[in-house]
């Protein structure tokens, strides 16, 4: 099978092209590349990587295409706010236009990596499942909620899209990323020997890690028709309470010899709380996500450079910052519309400046 993965350098784009290798499929890339070449730079010789716009996609790119897994857009609720704008036409409208471009050129499956955080905003103590009345909050949730609705639309015997709502993601990445509760945990506790508890850390969140989301995708392409045809389904490995979280991470680094404090912090301003079944996945497909955080801080601690801290607080490992700098960058050295198209400059993909701070 030929897969077209949009954002396939992306944290967890890059797991998922090399699990497709593994199992033999030929791959293209559809990639902005803001964050360069580095996390795809061993698969570039076995892949077909086009460096483009999810928002402005050339229908060549579609050509030879037998099935397509959509991750190319904003990822968060704070890189949704950051830019309102980017985020809507990105997570929004170019994922129905992707799909209809997917339809009109007789390419039936898409699976499309939605998110958990569809659910936050419903009430607290109920674990959610996909025919839960959503209702969601935020700039991100509402983005992927409309591109769910307009994939639902166009399912038929022709086209046939698969929603995966993906709850929190950790795990390591070669597109490595600190900015999501896990992984953040484990270099704040690495840096600081302190994790703080806002509000206790008593709130819920619905988790599942990089390496299962990406093997799920491809079982989701592989899967018959029949069962997955219009499906939405939770991606989650297990429901967490931050504080858990945390006394994870503390436990696996006292094993090291490196002793971590659990502080108590102010209730943050917007307190997200909600918990998802993923019941459906395994009663539909016989799948189920099976790496457990344990195992991830595990193979996180054997991978990560442990007192390489100076590199665990680049800009290039947090999504805003990463972003803010791309748009001071592009300040300098061009007055370009759209300021990220910094990117596809050689001179800023691989950019010295943000080379001297990472």
């Amino acid at each position: 099978m030929k897969v077209l993965v949009t954002g396939g350098a992306g944290y967890i784009g890059c797991v998922l092209v090399q699990k497709l290798l593994e199992k033999g499929h030929q791959v293209r890339v559809l990639d902005r590349l803001y964050w360069g070449m580095q996390p795809i730079g061993d698969l570039v010789d076995r892949i077909e990587l086009v460096k483009g716009d999810v928002r402005d996609i050339d229908p060549r790119v579609l050509d030879g295409i037998d099935a397509v897994i959509h991750l190319a857009g904003l990822s968060n609720d704070p890189t949704a706010d950051y830019r309102p704008d980017a985020n809507w036409q990105m997570n929004g409208v170019a994922t129905e236009r992707l799909a209809r471009a997917c339809k009109s050129a007789g390419i039936k499956r898409l699976t499309f990596g939605s998110s958990c955080s569809i659910y936050d905003g419903l009430p607290p103590g109920v674990e959610y499942d996909e025919t839960a009345p959503v209702s969601p909050i935020g700039a991100y949730a509402t983005t992927k909620y409309y591109a769910e609705q307009k994939l639902l639309e166009l399912a038929d015997d022709d086209f046939c899209p698969v929603i995966l709502r993906q709850g929190t993601v950790y795990g390591h990445s070669p597109r490595m990323r600190f900015d999501l509760v896990v992984n953040t945990f484990v270099k704040d506790a690495l840096i600081h020997r302190k994790l703080f508890l806002h509000g206790g850390g008593w709130m819920w969140r619905p988790l599942v890690e990089v390496r299962d989301v990406a093997e799920i995708h491809i079982a989701c392409l592989e899967a018959p028709e029949e069962l997955v045809r219009g499906q939405i389904f939770n991606v989650v490995q297990g429901n967490y309470q931050i504080r858990q979280l945390a006394m994870l991470v503390a436990g696996s680094l006292s094993l090291i010899s490196r002793p971590v404090e659990l502080v108590n912090a102010p209730q943050p301003a917007r307190v997200r709380d909600y918990r998802c079944s993923g019941l459906k996945l395994k009663q539909t497909l016989g799948i189920e996500p099976k790496i457990t955080v344990l195992e991830s801080i595990e193979d996180m601690l054997g991978k990560i450079a442990l007192d390489a801290y100076a590199e665990m607080c680049s800009p290039r490992y947090y999504n805003i910052q990463w972003m803010t700098l791309l748009e001071e960058a592009a300040s300098i050295l061009k007055p370009y519309e759209d300021p990220w198209d910094c990117m596809l400059r050689k001179d800023a993909r691989e950019a010295e400046a943000p080379q001297r701070l990472a």
